[in-house]
């Protein structure tokens, strides 16, 4: 069976068993597509940042969120960064 690529979002959350039922993965953490299943959890590099329900999540003032979600300080600014690395 192949595993996903190291720095995908489903793959970490797996390792660092973190229970999002949605995960994705930027490198730098300042880009991602919309989260639509919660909990769910945005990952770069060196760690996560859960969102528990869909209020927490849209009402997150780190987020600049459109047909996309732009994080311009990048997700390890937001309370509640999880560092793992």
């Amino acid at each position: 069976m192949a595993r996903s690529r190291s720095g995908s979002g489903r793959q970490l959350n797996i390792d660092w068993k973190v229970g999002a039922q949605h995960a994705l993965y930027h490198y730098s953490g300042s880009w991602y597509h919309l989260l639509e299943r919660f909990p769910a959890a945005y990952f770069d590099s060196k760690g996560f940042v859960l969102f528990p329900t869909r209020r927490d999540f849209e009402s997150c003032k780190n987020l600049r969120i459109g047909q996309h979600v732009r994080v311009p300080e990048g997700i390890s600014n937001i309370m509640g960064y999880t560092k793992v690395r």
